[in-house]
């Protein structure tokens, strides 16, 4: 086993130390004003949507453990304590859980003069547990928050570069999502993910544990998520922005193409899918001659989509291209799920 290298931990904490103090500076220069959208969007969980209640676990899991009480018993209040004692949450406090529902409108407290606070879901909660329900099954959404959030703890458990194993995440009150506890599957996807970016770095061999690295450290002090780190410019790069539809592009945005073509034919997929090869054409690790050829092809793709008269034949040549490019690049995440919306694009042609 390779022996890992010294930790030059005087070196992390300037560079911990220097990221803060240009925050600092950088808030003290541009006070920020503007309040940040935290809304939630139809297809997943906006990044800044941290207090939301899907992202939010202990809330999430407490509203979907109420329907379970409102199926099993109908108009009755439910003591919040029950949920507390039976998650075995001996840090929170129950009244305060249910005054954090209330506030959200999302259950009525029974004010009594006894110390249990006994909830009962709104009409409004009743509708946040079936979008709840509906976000458990999104496979984007719960995959983006999983990345997020273990990242966010493995800064919180060993933020020194201390090795840990990364199983230990699956055991903690943050590994849910809209109520759902998170698979080992979906933490093996986000734990490649981190390490394909150079957030965390893998030590010895399996079970292996992971560090947080520098890069990790800056993008939980940054206060964004894992996504927007990933995608920010670099000093001394140049991105090729050369798709309309490349900018602020996720999967599962741009559902409403605008269909002008008297083919009947709905661009939507192939849109996304060169949208999406903007993106991520420069994280793929391929040499220059490569990449721009990927990216000539999905400009092709992204002008005949958007045209006003798409011809089916040639959306298809142009995405098989890009499909077998993607495919030619390795078999990172990225690449997987552009092959994966190309094939999805393919098959609406049929």
């Amino acid at each position: 086993m390779a022996r890992r290298p010294k930790i030059d931990q005087r070196a992390i904490e300037r560079h911990v130390k220097d990221i803060v103090k240009g925050y600092e500076r950088a808030a003290r220069r541009n006070p920020i004003r503007v309040p940040i959208q935290t809304d939630a969007s139809p297809e997943g969980v906006s990044v800044a949507g941290r207090d939301t209640i899907e992202a939010n676990p202990i809330l999430s899991r407490l509203l979907m453990w109420l329907d379970t009480q409102a199926q099993l018993h109908p108009s009755r209040y439910v003591d919040v304590t029950r949920f507390v004692e039976e998650q075995q949450l001996a840090d929170e406090d129950s009244s305060v859980l249910a005054f954090e529902l209330e506030e959200r409108g999302l259950v009525k407290i029974a004010r009594t003069m006894g110390e249990t606070p006994d909830v009962h879901l709104t009409d409004a909660g009743r509708v946040a547990v079936h979008r709840l329900k509906k976000l458990q099954q999104d496979r984007a959404a719960r995959l983006r928050y999983t990345i997020d959030a273990a990242l966010r703890w493995l800064f919180d458990t060993a933020g020194d570069q201390t090795p840990v194993d990364p199983t230990l995440f699956l055991a903690t009150a943050g590994s849910s999502f809209a109520g759902a506890d998170i698979s080992g599957a979906e933490l093996h996807q986000a734990l490649a993910y981190l390490e394909e970016h150079d957030f965390i770095e893998r030590v010895g061999t399996e079970p292996a544990p992971i560090a947080i690295t520098p890069q990790g450290i800056s993008c939980v002090l940054s206060g964004g998520s894992v996504h927007d780190h990933t995608n920010q410019p670099r000093a001394g790069t140049t991105y090729n922005n050369f798709l309309p539809n490349a900018q602020g592009v996720i999967i599962g945005e741009q559902q409403n193409v605008t269909q002008n073509n008297t083919a009947g034919i709905d661009p939507t997929a192939f849109v996304q899918l060169a949208g999406y090869v903007g993106q991520i054409s420069g994280t793929l690790g391929l040499a220059d001659p490569d990449r721009a050829e990927l990216e000539r092809v999905a400009q092709e793709l992204h002008n005949e989509a958007m045209s006003p008269n798409p011809e089916p034949g040639r959306m298809r040549q142009f995405a098989t291209q890009v499909k077998e490019k993607l495919v030619e690049a390795g078999t990172t995440m990225a690449a997987t799920v552009g092959v994966q919306m190309a094939e999805q694009a393919l098959g609406s042609l049929t």
